[in-house]
């Protein structure tokens, strides 16, 4: 179980897919980039799916998302997007009131029952005291983590 941290897009493309009886079916579907602008998510998310669909496709839609954390679970039975909303429990100090924060996490899990245990997992760990608000499963497909490119990976103007 790992978390990150970062600036997430989530981005909708529209393409037609062929679906499990041959037939071709135009789709809408949902995937999550970390870039650092609407500009930069939207190269981001084409780079990314070229290598996945044949033919054309179109980015139908881009927006910030409402999370800044995601927590990663690599099993093989973690194959959904969870939205979850914490609230983080503190005092303040001149009025001794309890004080609760709210805090968006997208969380990879195989079932609801997973991902509160993986929210659990990276909670636990910490010294807030937190409690979960609620969690919902999402539509998304995938999320594509920013990749350092290599040494060697240069832009093909570069080369010589």
């Amino acid at each position: 179980m790992r978390s990150r941290t970062a600036n997430w897009f989530e981005c909708k493309i529209r393409y037609e897919k062929t679906m499990e009886d041959g037939l071709q079916k135009k789709v809408t579907e949902a995937y999550v980039v970390d870039a650092l602008s609407f500009s930069e998510a939207e190269q981001r998310i084409i780079e990314e799916m070229s290598s996945y669909i044949s033919g054309e496709f179109n980015v139908t839609d881009i927006k910030k998302a409402a999370y800044g954390e995601i927590f990663f679970d690599d099993s093989d039975m973690a194959d959904k997007w969870y939205k979850a909303k914490t609230q983080y429990i503190t005092i303040d100090e001149k009025t001794e009131k309890e004080k609760r924060s709210n805090v968006n996490f997208l969380v990879q899990a195989g079932s609801f029952n997973g991902a509160v245990k993986n929210i659990d997992e990276v909670m636990g760990g910490t010294m807030i005291d937190y409690v979960i608000v609620s969690v919902a499963e999402t539509t998304l497909m995938d999320v594509f983590e920013f990749k350092k490119k290599e040494q060697n990976d240069k832009p093909e103007f570069e080369q010589q």
